[in-house]
This record gives structure tokens, C-alpha cells and sequence, in this order.
């Protein structure tokens, strides 16, 4: 059973916490989670894109010339693709790139992600994570106790508002409750700390 550093948030180290081997210590489905990162940021993109075709844009309501006795290619609009002005051929029109995946899928991923993690020695547990007052400069303090640097994710069972308005200044620093955890999220942070009781919960809830 995969065993988790757990630290205090002034980087004294106080033990371990045992990890649910069916979440943590599985062997990571690389195909699986590319589709779970495809899905989720396909699911991030806008799809608004709109380009006019040869219906919609204006005039061309004409001939141009005669279809013949002119010595030109006959024209039946001004307003054709390969005239200048024209409507566009094939382009974008306004759609939705979201698609869906089964939820064991989607659990399996969010299972390799973290396996992947625990494996490169990216993931640690803290006590807790809690502040007594709103205030950067202590939250920095507690970054450079625990020589976090770059993007660090921050998984809790539950926000806490001092917490989050202490570090959402901070580059790179993300938050999310364990009911939000995420494929995206976890693989490009550079680490990912856990609360004691978010390892917990997620090895509940993903087993």
C-alpha cells in the first residue's frame, strides 16, 4: 500500500499516511487518460467561431456580365468564393466540441492520474490547511516551508475561505475540493498536496 509524506504547514515532517492502493497504486492507463484530457479541454473551448458563406454576405444580388460574347469566364455573382469579398467555403460555423465519456472511464483516469503522481514523487499529505487570518505573506511562508515551487494543487474536502483569498494571489497555486478533483488539474501541477482527510475521502470514493 503506497505510503504519503505527511507534513505540517511549517514543513515539519510527522509521518506517513496510507493511501488506498486501488486509487493511488494502480498502473496509470496512458490511452484512457489522454481521452479524459481531450474531454475536458475540448469541453473548455468556446466553439463560437463563425465565418460568412455565399448566402450571407452582402450584395452579388446580379450578374456581373452576360454569360456570353464578353471573351470572360462566365460569373453568375461577385459574391462567389473565389471572388474578393466572397463567402467563405467550408469554414467554421458555431458548434460544441464537448463529447462524453463512460464513468468508469472517467474514474480510471482520475485513478492513473493520481498513481502517476504518487509514482514520480509528486504528491504529499499536510495535516491540515487552515489560516487564522486573510494573508499572503503566510501562505508564501508555508510554500517555501514545504519547498513548493511552480503550479502546486491544493486538494481539500472543503474550502476554507482564509485559505483561498490567502493564496489565489500566488502564480501557479490552484485550489479544488475533492468533489472537483480532476484529470487536467492534477497533471499539470508539479505537485499535488493533500489533506489528510481528502486522501482519505478520494480513496473512499474512487475504490
Amino acid at each position: 500500500m503506497p505510503q504519503l509524506d505527511l507534513f505540517k504547514q511549517d514543513g515539519t515532517k510527522v509521518g506517513a499516511v496510507e493511501a488506498n492502493e486501488a486509487v493511488f497504486g494502480i498502473e496509470p492507463n496512458q490511452h484512457v487518460l489522454f481521452q479524459a484530457v481531450t474531454l475536458q479541454r475540448a469541453s473548455l473551448r468556446q466553439g463560437t467561431h463563425k465565418t460568412k458563406g455565399r448566402s450571407e454576405v452582402s450584395g452579388g444580388g446580379r450578374k456581373p456580365w452576360r454569360q456570353k460574347g464578353t471573351g470572360r469566364a462566365r460569373q453568375g455573382s461577385i459574391r462567389s468564393p473565389q471572388w474578393r469579398g466572397g463567402g467563405i467555403v467550408f469554414g467554421p460555423t458555431p458548434r460544441s466540441y464537448s463529447f462524453k465519456m463512460p464513468r468508469k472511464m472517467r474514474r480510471l483516469a482520475l485513478r492513473s492520474a493520481l498513481s502517476s503522481k504518487v509514482a514520480a514523487n509528486e504528491v504529499f499529505a499536510l495535516e491540515s490547511l487552515s489560516f487564522d487570518t486573510i494573508k499572503t505573506k503566510n501562505f508564501k511562508e508555508m510554500l517555501s516551508n514545504l519547498s513548493l515551487e511552480k503550479k502546486v494543487l491544493f486538494v481539500v474536502t472543503e474550502l476554507e475561505e482564509n485559505t483561498v483569498l490567502s493564496g489565489r494571489n500566488i502564480p501557479g497555486v490552484e485550489f479544488v475540493e475533492t468533489t472537483g478533483l480532476n484529470v487536467l488539474d492534477i497533471l499539470r501541477s508539479n505537485k499535488v498536496v493533500f489533506t489528510k482527510d481528502a486522501v482519505e475521502k478520494v480513496g473512499e470514493v474512487l475504490a
